[in-house]
């Protein structure tokens, strides 16, 4: 079965499912209460800089200033982005060697200075800071506001396209290390040669690149470095604090992102989003796509009608069961998520060491669903049941990596420790999905538990 993405539109809300082989597989959701920032660009001021922390809090016109890494703001701000100069080719990197260019004419010696002071270049001092109190200076947001931290903020702009990611300041070019194929990487790179209307920068190839067309590919190159190009006009005029790009809406992200070759199906069940979303589809991908995209009359919500909601509500629970009996435990705080993997009403005519493995090689892909769909970040322990087989850690450990291969967000796993855990890491970029619809009880202040007497 193709692969199928359902988008529910309620009054304040828009839930996207998409479901592989019929079963949910991913889930996102947007509120109007809590629009997110990630991926706007803001026109901001340096209010105050902390060298202590390595940091500087901007003004970006939200209620939390956002907060800039100094290593993150080394890069040509508004009135110095006409400098940025393109990278040279690799045949012209062999010739500046070979024939370099002559060094600029010295300096006459101050009187009483050593001989040779006139030709050393002057030294940057170590201790100068890239950013100046009331600075303008142009920020993308990385990371949502959390509890009482502003917005996350860097001057490493990127613009995403369906088939390329344009850094504008940034003059390195790559290819997504998931396209693995040596003769695709090498078209690929071609078609990246072809990329002379681009003053500066560079672009990152996504995966969806794969098999796609140099028309395709260049089409959505030249978009982005357009669009780049308005947003640096309409910086020079606006006054900080001002927001200057918005990142699309969830539906706009799905058709960008999502609606991919493998994509049987996408229905929605709002008639007026509907209509955009395939005019959006018409505009960024083409007319092949639009017979994909459906509506959704009702009377029955779309995920009830697909069987969708009961699994939606699963994932607010604390524990996961499996098809063998077996479940899992996911328990978040604020440090540290907690996932516990327990055998339940499992029951094998093997060995402990064979029934744990088996209870194991079942939970590590449905853990990685599970972190998936709740969008859970930060530091991950897994506590899988103990095994002695060093070929069973090995390869429950594969089968948890290849569940996390799919994730849109950034994870690094870590080998089995001698206690059976599994410490992981996994990017966030906004609230957790259970924060989005859940806030602490007022009455026993989060802790969740009935008092006996």
């Amino acid at each position: 079965m193709p692969k199928e993405i359902l988008i529910q539109v309620a009054q304040d809300e828009r839930r996207v499912a998409v479901l592989v082989d019929g079963k949910l597989d991913d889930f996102y959701i947007e509120l109007d209460r809590h629009q997110s920032m990630l991926g706007n660009i803001y026109k901001g001021r340096v209010e105050s800089i902390l060298p202590s922390i390595n940091g500087a809090f901007v003004n970006i016109g939200q209620e939390k200033n956002g907060f800039l890494y100094l290593t993150d703001a080394d890069n040509p701000f508004l009135n110095d982005i006409e400098k940025i100069e393109e990278e040279p080719s690799g045949p012209q990197k062999i010739l500046n060697m070979i024939f370099p260019k002559p060094a600029a004419p010295a300096v006459p010696a101050a009187p009483g200075a050593p001989a040779a002071a006139h030709s050393r270049p002057p030294q940057k001092d170590k201790n100068e800071l890239p950013l100046k109190k009331d600075q303008e200076v142009l920020v993308q947001v990385v990371k949502d506001p959390f509890g009482t931290k502003g917005a996350r903020l860097t001057t490493h702009v990127s613009l995403a396209g369906r088939f390329v990611v344009y850094m504008p300041v940034d003059k390195h070019s790559g290819i997504s290390k998931k396209i693995d194929k040596p003769e695709e990487r090498q078209r690929l790179r071609d078609i990246l040669k072809t990329f002379t209307f681009a003053k500066s920068g560079g672009f990152i190839i996504r995966t969806a690149s794969m098999e796609q067309g140099e028309k395709e590919i260049f089409r959505d190159s030249k978009f982005l470095v357009n669009k780049w190009q308005e947003i640096r006009e309409l910086s020079k005029k606006k006054q900080p604090p001002a927001l200057i790009y918005e990142e699309g809406s969830l539906i706009w992200k799905v058709i960008r992102d999502l609606l991919k070759d493998d994509v049987g199906q996408v229905i929605i069940d709002s008639k007026d989003e509907f209509v955009k979303m395939r005019k959006f589809a018409q505009n960024l991908i083409g007319n092949e796509v639009i017979e994909k995209i459906q509506y959704h009359p009702g009377p029955q919500t779309l995920f009830e009608a697909k069987n969708v909601q009961r699994e939606l509500d699963k994932i607010y629970e604390a524990k996961v069961y499996l098809k063998s009996g077996a479940y899992v435990v996911i328990e978040p705080t604020e440090g540290v998520t907690v996932v516990d993997v327990n055998s339940g009403r499992f029951k094998s005519k093997g060995t402990p060491e064979d029934a744990a493995f088996a209870v194991n090689m079942e939970a590590a892909p449905e853990i990685a669903r599970q972190l998936r769909l709740r969008d859970m970040g930060g530091i991950i322990v897994i506590d899988f049941i103990d095994m002695n087989r060093e070929e069973h850690k090995r390869k429950v450990l594969n089968a948890l990596r290849d569940g996390l291969a799919k994730d849109h967000a950034k994870t690094e796993v870590n080998r089995i420790s001698q206690l059976g855990l599994v410490e992981m890491t996994r990017a966030r970029t906004g609230k957790t999905i259970e924060s989005l619809e859940f806030h602490s009880c007022p009455y026993c202040e989060g802790r969740g538990k009935v008092k006996i007497n």
